[in-house]
C-alpha cells in the first residue's frame, strides 16, 4: 500500500486552515494588559510564591534584513517565585499573536534545559513554512527553563542538581507551574480559555509530553512526543556504563574511524530494504547481522590486523569493544526505585557518530553525539554529550559533591549511592505507561523517534509503546497513539536525512475531527533535500516496491519481516 497524503486529506487541512483563519480571535494589542500582571500561589497547582510578568515587548525578527517579519504578536516573559530561597526562579515567556486561533502549544526543553526553547518553531516542523509555524498559524505558546538557568554549558549544565526544589522543577514539577501561569495569562489576555492545549517537545521535552499526558491528563488535548527520554535517569546510568567503555584506554574511535564504521554498516544493511540509497531502513536485520569485529569495507577488515590501533583505517579491539558496550544493554544488579531493570543499547551501526563534514548541521551532530575528546571526570565539553551528562549528573545529582570523580562510580552497582539513585529514579523516570485517564479525556498522542539516534535509544521508546500496549491492549491504544520511526534520522538533526514533519497539524486534524493521520510522510531536508519517505507505524519499516523514483514515497511501502 502507498504511504501518502490523500486529496481527499489535502483539501480537508486547506479547509480547516480557511476555517480557523476565520475563527481567530483578534484583540487589541496593547502591551500594558499584560505588564507587570501576577499570578497568585494559590492559582498554581504546586507549591510556589507566585509569578510575575517582568516583560512585554513586541515580537520582531532577530534580523529584519536577513528574514520575513513576523506576525503581529506580543512576547511576555515571566518568573516564577521558588519556595525556598535558595532554588532559582522558572523563568518563562509566552507569544501571544494578535490574530489567536483559540488554541495553545506548550513547548518542552532538552537535555538539562536551562534555557528557554524556540517559541516560534517545534521539533522537525517543515522548512517550508518558515521560521514561524506557530505564530503563522496563530497558536499562543509558551515555554520555560524548567526551573534554573544553564551556564556556558547550556543543555548540559547540571549544577542546578545541588537544590531540591531545582531537581524537582526540572523531574516534572515546573510543567504543571508552568501550565497554570500560562494558562492564566492567556485566558485574561484574550478574555477567554483556550479550546485546545497541546504539548510538544522532543528528547527531554518528549519525556515532558509523556509527563503531562499522565500526571495531568485533564488538561491536555494532544502531545507530540519526539524521541522522548521517557526513563532519563536509567538513560543517565547507560550513558555512565557508555562512558567507562570509552574512557578505556585506546577505545575511543577518531572522526575518520566514526565515518568508516558508519560507511561499512550501510555497505552491508543499506540494501536489507529492498534498495542501496544510503538509508538503513531494516534496523532490526542490521542489528543481527552487523558485527564491527567481522565486517568489510571496500574489500578490506573494518577490524585492524594486530588488535592495537593502527590508525583510521581501521578499528582496534578496544575501540569494538567499547562500541559493543554502546549496542548492548545495560542490566541494573537491582531494580531501581523507578521499578526499571535494565536501558537498552543504541541502534549504532549506520547512525552518525560524529565524524568530519562540510554539512552545516555537522558541529551539531558532532555534538549530540561523541564529539571529538573522550569522556574524563570533570568532562570538558568536547567530550561526548552524554558522558557530560552523566558526569554532571553524578557529581550535583547524585553524590553532590563537585569534585568526584564520575568515572568511579559503577553505574550497575553504585554502592553507598544506591539509596540516591532510587530516589532519583523515582523522580525522573516515566514509571507508568497506563494512560486510560488521557484517553477517556480525548487525548491524542503522536510519538515518533530517528531509528539512528545516537544520544537517546529508539530501543527505549519502543519499550514504552509496547508498555502502553501491555497495560492498555493493542485495539484501545490504536484508538488514541500512534508511533513512527524515521529511518536514517539522528537525535534532533542529521545530515543523512533530517527529518521534516508537521506533526502540530496532523495532532490538530486528530485532535478536532477525531481522524488519525492517515498515510503520512517524512521528507528530507538535508541529505537529499526534498526526497519523502513514508512514516511507518512501529514496528513497520519502509521498504522499497522494487521500482518507481527512490526519492519519493510512493515507491516504499511499510514492511514488517
Amino acid at each position: 500500500m502507498s504511504n501518502h497524503p490523500s486529496p481527499a486529506f489535502r483539501l480537508l487541512a486547506v479547509a480547516s486552515a480557511a476555517l480557523a483563519l476565520t475563527a481567530c480571535s483578534t484583540v487589541r494589542f496593547d502591551a500594558s494588559a499584560l505588564t507587570g500582571q501576577q499570578v497568585a500561589a494559590d492559582k498554581i497547582g504546586l507549591p510556589t510564591s507566585g509569578a510575575t510578568v517582568t516583560k512585554v515587548e513586541a515580537v520582531t525578527a532577530a534580523d529584519p534584513a536577513k528574514g520575513p517579519q513576523p506576525p503581529a504578536a506580543l512576547r511576555a516573559d515571566v518568573s516564577i517565585a521558588p519556595v525556598d530561597p535558595a532554588a532559582p526562579a522558572i523563568k518563562m515567556a509566552l507569544i501571544l499573536p494578535q490574530e489567536w486561533n483559540g488554541k495553545v502549544v506548550m513547548l518542552g526543553g532538552g537535555g538539562y534545559n536551562g534555557t528557554l526553547p524556540n517559541l516560534f518553531s517545534y521539533p522537525a516542523a517543515p522548512a517550508s513554512q518558515g521560521p514561524y509555524p506557530l505564530l503563522s498559524q496563530g497558536y499562543a505558546v509558551f515555554a520555560s527553563d524548567s526551573g534554573h538557568q544553564a551556564g556556558p554549558a547550556g543543555s548540559r549544565d547540571g549544577s542546578f542538581g545541588m537544590n531540591d526544589e531545582a531537581v524537582a522543577n526540572f523531574s516534572g514539577a515546573a510543567l504543571k507551574k508552568v501550565s497554570d501561569v500560562g494558562d492564566a495569562l492567556i485566558t485574561r489576555f484574550y478574555g477567554k480559555k483556550p479550546s485546545k492545549r497541546y504539548f510538544i517537545g522532543g528528547s527531554t521535552g518528549g519525556r515532558e509530553a509523556l509527563a503531562v499526558a499522565q500526571k495531568w491528563p485533564r488538561e491536555w488535548d494532544g502531545i507530540v512526543a519526539w524521541y522522548p527520554a521517557w526513563n532519563a535517569a536509567s538513560l543517565d546510568l547507560q550513558f555512565g556504563r557508555i562512558s567507562r567503555a570509552f574512557a578505556q584506554p585506546g577505545a575511543y574511535p577518531s572522526l575518520a574511524q566514526r565515518k568508516l564504521l558508519r560507511q561499512a554498516a550501510i555497505a552491508q544493511c543499506d540494501a536489507l530494504d529492498g534498495v542501496a540509497d544510503g538509508l538503513i531502513s531494516n534496523v532490526p536485520a542490521c542489528n543481527a547481522q552487523f558485527d564491527p569485529a567481522k565486517a568489510q569495507f571496500e574489500g578490506k577488515p573494518l577490524r585492524c590486523a594486530s588488535g592495537g590501533n593502527e590508525g583510521d583505517q581501521c578499528l582496534s579491539d578496544a575501540m569494538i569493544a567499547a562500541l559493543k558496550v554502546y549496542d548492548s544493554e545495560i542490566r541494573f544488579g537491582a531494580k531501581l526505585g523507578s521499578g526499571e531493570t535494565q536501558y537498552p543499547g543504541f541502534n549504532i551501526w549506520g547512525t552518525e557518530l560524529g565524524e568530519e563534514g562540510t554539512s552545516p548541521l555537522q558541529p551539531t551532530v558532532n555534538l549530540l553525539a561523541m564529539n571529538t575528546t573522550p569522556p574524563a571526570s570533570p568532562a570538558p565539553l568536547t567530550a561526548p554529550y552524554w558522558a557530560v551528562f552523566w558526569d554532571q549528573w553524578v557529581r550535583h545529582f547524585v553524590t553532590r559533591d563537585p569534585a568526584f570523580n564520575s568515572l568511579t562510580l559503577d553505574p550497575q552497582n553504585p554502592g553507598p549511592w544506591a539509596e540516591r539513585i532510587n530516589q532519583l529514579t523515582q523522580l525522573q523516570d516515566i514509571n507508568n505507561t497506563d494512560l486510560t485517564a488521557f484517553n477517556k479525556h480525548g487525548g491524542k498522542v503522536l510519538m515518533a523517534h530517528g531509528a539512528a539516534d545516537a544520544l537517546v535509544s529508539t530501543r527505549a521508546t519502543e519499550q514504552y509503546f509496547d508498555g502502553v500496549i501491555n497495560k492498555m491492549g493493542r485495539q484501545v491504544v490504536r484508538q488514541f497513539v500512534r508511533y513512527y520511526e524515521v529511518p536514517g534520522y539522528g537525535h534532533a538533526v542529521s545530515t543523512t536525512f533530517n527529518a521534516n514533519w508537521d506533526s502540530l497539524a496532523a495532532l490538530d486534524h486528530w485532535s478536532t475531527t477525531g481522524k488519525p493521520p492517515e498515510n503520512p510522510v517524512v521528507t528530507d531536508a538535508s541529505g537529499v533535500p526534498g526526497r519523502t519517505r513514508p512514516l511507518c507505524e512501529y514496528p513497520f519499516w519502509p521498504r522499497y516496491k522494487g521500482t518507481g523514483d527512490v526519492n519519493k514515497a510512493e515507491s516504499f511501502m511499510c514492511w514488517m519481516e
